[in-house]
């Protein structure tokens, strides 16, 4: 079954991809994109009634502003934001404006279907343009090509002050082939666009010097007076339904057109039953799923799920595992996703560093929300909007992707299982033979399963943050067993559990390891012995792991190692590395190794090392550094592009980038940073 499920995945790949390849070929050779009209959905948009409005003023205002002002140069105003916010209403009501009308001598509204041909939307602008122009729409329009179509837009625009707004734009090639007809005159001219993926919308800013508004949902408030004048016809909502409304709000998340849809459903529900509205509140998805009122509400979120590329839906879709309102890590997730195989090796990246990238992506057309942020800027964790959670819930049961079982005492479980998620208990894994993804990270386990050990094609596992150990006797012994395991971290484990003092005979066997954390074992032999023969290990870091004098890289050790961690080894006094050892290590740290004085011998042979940082280390090792210093190393590391060394001033840590040239400290380049890297903490 496994087989035929790789070879089904396999095959779908390439049905996608030769998708792609005809629909790029019908670009080329046509330039229009071909659809049905069924796909146009500006006026699925527009569900919110003008006198329904909330929340709109200080937008609005912002926009018309913006519209009427500035420079005499053309402008190009980006509204961004997720499917639901209300971007088309907004730009709606700011094009509608008075103001806006009179301030533009012609204007043209142009709603991008999910696809297009470009012709037709052409002619619609020129029809739209003469229209507002008071002029005739000659024949001819009706049989012009695009070159052409662009030229008459073009002649028509020239010497006028120009508004065009369009609306619900995907991507920079719809953008690309309409900005060549819109000629950058000094008249004052504007173009309006909306838009979910926020890279589009920084990408316009920068290239035409222009404005964005990122459209944020409406405040709790608002959305309550939103939702009771759908749901109550402006009347204010009944004191018992309050606290049953306002929990079903809160799935709305400030979304009105959520709060139009669920207010919909809300009113043909009986208001003097509570236990039907709590039925909604709880199968909110079977709702969205199965209510006609909340079908357009599915269709719009549903659009960004089916615009995504074929190797982000399978990412997304694996979101659907998490509880609900769960803050989803950002390490843990790009594991996750890489020990499915969902990433593409790119070249020169590691699988961890594409993951990265489909992250951001998916940040960038607004599928998903940061919750937390780090102190050096990055994203520590994610979440997911509760109704985007319910579509992709449905999309992966449409799919078979993945099964999702809340309650531990009554679990239908389908016949074929490709991945199950279980939010409370789970009894056993022996009956999961085939598993290769195991995460118990945070459950409440206070036993490790024995059976775990059983599972020789488990690729993950994770026990963070649970009790799994205790009374484990031998836990490191069985862990031998997994042999297909890409990752492994071994972290503070205690004498009643296994405590190293020299590595397990089975380490060399795990020939699929790519990434391994020692951390805290305080091992009597040199560790690298063992794992220098790690065929495929490419991510190494070492903390307090040895209690020894010496490391030595031995010729021919750690082959595809491109990462290397050495972190507070307190008796380590000298690092050797032969001719021949980790010929593709590219970055190397070493940190805290107080009785470390020189930099290592042998260093010059690691010819791809591009980075080498230094983090409070003695200043005896870093003074070596130095082209003055009469038994200077500086030779050693001159091949080095990026060299740095971190240690304490009274100001705080300090930061300083070690010039490849000469090796010296250079003043000038010093950073100080109060917040350290959490590698550093």
């Amino acid at each position: 079954m496994k087989a035929r499920h790789r070879i089904a995945v396999e095959i779908q790949g390439i049905v996608s991809r030769i998708r792609d390849v005809s629909h790029g070929h019908q670009r080329l050779r046509q330039k229009l994109f071909t659809a049905n009209s069924s796909d146009h959905t500006g006026d699925d948009a527009l569900l919110v009634e003008k006198s329904d409005l909330v929340g709109i003023d200080e937008p609005k205002r912002t926009l018309v502003s913006w519209l009427t002002s500035g420079g005499s140069g053309r402008e190009v105003i980006s509204v961004t934001g997720m499917g639901g916010l209300g971007k088309t209403t907004l730009v709606k009501q700011v094009y509608d404006h008075g103001g806006v009308k009179k301030h533009f001598g012609v204007h043209a509204w142009i709603a991008i279907s999910r696809s297009y041909k470009m012709e037709e939307l052409l002619k619609d602008i020129v029809r739209q343009l003469l229209t507002s122009d008071r002029k005739s729409i000659p024949e001819r329009v009706n049989t012009m090509h695009v070159n052409e179509l662009k030229t008459m837009i073009k002649d028509i625009l020239i010497n006028k002050r120009y508004l065009i707004v369009l609306d619900d734009v995907w991507h920079t090639n719809e953008w690309d082939a309409v900005k060549y007809a819109l000629p950058a005159n000094d008249c004052g001219s504007r173009v309006m666009l909306t838009t979910r993926n926020a890279d589009l919308a920084f990408a316009l800013r920068i290239e035409s010097e222009g404005k964005l508004y990122n459209l944020e949902p409406l405040p709790q408030e608002e959305s309550w007076m939103l939702l009771c004048k759908k749901t109550f016809q402006g009347n204010p909502c009944p004191n018992y339904l309050e606290d049953i409304c306002r929990s079903i709000l809160r799935k709305c998340e400030g979304f009105p057109l959520a709060i139009v849809a669920v207010s919909g459903v809300i009113a043909t529900k009986d208001k003097r039953r509570i236990d039907e509205l709590e039925m909604v509140r709880r199968c909110l998805g079977a709702e969205i799923d199965g209510n006609n009122k909340l079908k357009n509400l599915k269709k719009v979120l549903s659009l960004s799920f089916n615009d995504l590329p074929y190797h982000l839906k399978s990412c997304f879709l694996y979101l659907s595992i998490f509880p609900e309102d769960y803050r989803i890590k950002r390490m843990r997730i790009i594991r996750l996703w890489v020990a499915e195989g969902f990433m593409e090796a790119k070249h020169g990246k590691e699988l961890e560093d594409v993951a990265e990238d489909y992250l951001n992506e998916l940040l960038s057309r607004s599928l998903l929300q940061v919750a937390e942020w780090r102190s050096d800027g990055r994203a520590k964790t994610y979440r997911i909007h509760d109704l985007v959670r319910e579509i992709i819930i449905s999309k992966s049961r449409e799919q078979n992707f993945a099964v999702v079982a809340k309650d531990k005492n009554n679990i239908m479980l389908p016949d074929k299982i490709r991945r199950l998620s279980v939010h409370n208990t789970l009894q056993n894994v022996h009956g999961f033979m085939l598993l290769n993804v195991l995460d118990l990270q945070g459950t409440s386990l206070k036993n490790f399963p024995v059976q775990v050990m059983n599972l020789y094609y488990l690729k993950y596992l994770s026990l963070k943050n649970t009790r799994a150990s205790s009374g484990s006797d031998g836990l490191m012994t069985e862990l031998g067993k997994l042999a297909q395991l890409r990752r492994l971290g071994v972290l503070k484990l205690r004498k009643k559990d296994g405590r190293l003092e020299m590595l397990p005979h089975w380490i060399p066997n795990l020939h699929s390891l790519v990434r391994l954390h020692l951390k805290w074992n305080r091992l009597n032999e040199d560790p690298l012995e063992s794992l220098q023969v790690l065929p495929n290990l490419v991510h190494l870091e070492l903390l307090q792991v040895y209690e020894g004098e010496t490391l030595h890289f031995r010729a021919g050790g750690f082959k595809k190692l491109k990462l290397l961690g050495i972190d507070k080894f307190d008796g380590l006094r000298r690092i050797l590395i032969d001719v021949g050892a980790m010929p593709c290590v590219e970055k190397l740290w070493i940190q805290r190794c107080k009785l470390l004085e020189e930099v290592p011998l042998g260093i010059e042979h690691l010819t791809r090392l591009k980075v080498l940082e230094f983090f409070d280390m003695p200043q005896d090792l870093i003074k070596t550094l130095s082209l003055n210093e009469p038994e200077g190393v500086y030779s050693r590391v001159a091949h080095i592009p990026e060299v740095y060394a971190t240690y304490w001033r009274e100001a705080g840590w300090e930061v300083h980038s070690l010039d490849s040239c000469n090796c010296s400290p250079r003043p000038n380049h010093v950073i100080r940073n109060e917040e350290l890297h959490p590698r550093w903490k």
